[in-house]
């Protein structure tokens, strides 16, 4: 039986779906699958077996937000990685390992076994140069420094999987990788994950429309932006009949909540934490519309959010700035800002906020692009056909179909 171990940094699994879907493909397409990630207050097990996926968990000594924390957090990843990935090699063994950035530094602990004979599956979660101009502003030193070790990462896998075309693109151009080396796999949920239940009517009060966000909240993810776009409807457009709950957690997500307290929005704004089952589907299930508040940036422009599946496969209506990849995959069923501002994305709210049957058609034309495009079966084929692929060119022991 051919055995990977997949190597995350950023987020526990399962709690990382992206991670844990493609664990569970490999599983089920006949590999021995371990999994290394960080521990957190709701994972804690340092070691479980989930579902036959083996789970090895590492601590962390923050959760970082600042340059010199994100040093710190790398560092003590980059030790605990290499500790786990020595006690796998030795048992239960492994022909592949897969990193899953941020950050591009994950490569290096897989460098000595590939003199071993192993291969390295690299999945191009974030384009990290980007995500620090996100988080940072312009760095010029510490943006070449990232683009370096972005290159060295590509170059040294034998197979890159991409969340999205752009990425693919961009791991072409800018890392030279031939285009058969490079496997597209976007971060579709499996088909049933997000469902339709009934909605927590604590969530809505007595609110006309609830505005949704669900994700990880950290610098970059703009739920400042949402905090103050809700502002803007209800001191500047009055409307007081909307209320905004936001799912998820993250190094930001304490300011978010400090700025709407600051704001006079505690009662407006619902910081949930987060959910998970039934919980977390009762919750999106209270959306009327989904916000993507993701300022534009050219990290955020090219990046293929996860709300963006979940928000279609419920028939949820988005509204966004008018980033790039978000255009794509939405297209008209969304509606996005006239500038890239708060105000301008409360303006792109009330839109569907002031036409019931505008907000339920934009609602049925997402479902219909979820339904017809976004499909995790197919990119579950593509995933699982790039290991076939490796496992056949390097004699590893052949896999079950797919």
């Amino acid at each position: 039986m051919s055995s990977c171990v997949i190597v995350v940094e950023n987020l526990p699994v399962p709690l990382d779906r992206r991670v844990w879907q493609e664990a569970q493909a490999l599983r089920d397409a006949g590999w021995r699958v371990s999994v290394i990630c960080p521990k957190t207050e709701k994972y804690p097990l340092a070691f479980e077996v989930i579902d036959d996926i083996s789970i090895y968990r590492h601590p962390l000594p923050l959760e970082a937000r600042g340059k010199f924390g994100f040093i710190l957090e790398y560092l003590s990843a980059l030790f605990h990685e290499c500790r786990l990935l020595a006690k796998i090699a030795f048992k239960p063994g492994f022909d592949v390992i897969q990193v899953c950035n941020p950050p591009d530094l994950l490569f290096l602990n897989a460098l000595p076994y590939k003199l071993f004979g192993k291969r390295l599956v690299f999945d191009l979660h974030d384009l990290c140069p980007e995500l620090l101009e996100a988080k940072f502003g312009r760095r010029p030193l510490l943006r070449s420094v990232l683009l370096g070790a972005e290159l060295l990462t590509v170059k040294a896998a034998d197979q890159v999987v991409c969340a999205n075309d752009t990425y693919r693109d961009i791991a072409m151009a800018r890392d030279h990788r031939r285009p058969e080396d490079v496997e597209v796999v976007y971060s579709i949920p499996r088909s049933g994950f997000v469902r339709r239940v009934a909605p927590n009517p604590a969530l809505r009060r007595d609110a006309h429309v609830v505005l949704g966000y669900v994700g990880v909240i950290a610098d970059q993810d703009g739920v400042d932006h949402l905090v103050r776009m809700v502002h803007c409807l209800v001191k500047d457009f009055g409307r007081r009949d909307v209320r905004a709950v936001v799912v998820g957690d993250g190094p930001a997500r304490q300011s978010a909540s400090d700025l709407a307290d600051r704001l006079g929005l505690s009662d407006t704004i619902a910081f949930t934490g987060y959910l998970s089952g039934d919980e977390l589907m009762a919750a999106l299930s209270a959306f009327d519309i989904g916000i993507i508040p993701d300022p534009v940036n050219p990290y955020n422009d090219a990046i293929s959010m996860n709300k963006v599946f979940e928000y279609s496969a419920l028939g949820v209506p988005s509204v966004a700035y008018p980033l790039s990849e978000t255009k794509r995959l939405l297209g008209a069923s969304a509606r996005y800002a006239d500038e890239a501002t708060p105000i301008g994305l409360a303006r792109a709210c009330l839109a569907l906020i002031d036409d019931d049957e505008a907000r339920l058609a934009c609602g049925r034309a997402a479902k219909a692009i979820a339904d017809e495009r976004f499909s995790w079966a197919r990119e579950r084929e593509k995933y699982v056909a790039a290991y076939a692929r490796l496992a056949r060119d390097h004699g590893f022991a052949p896999v079950a179909p797919v």
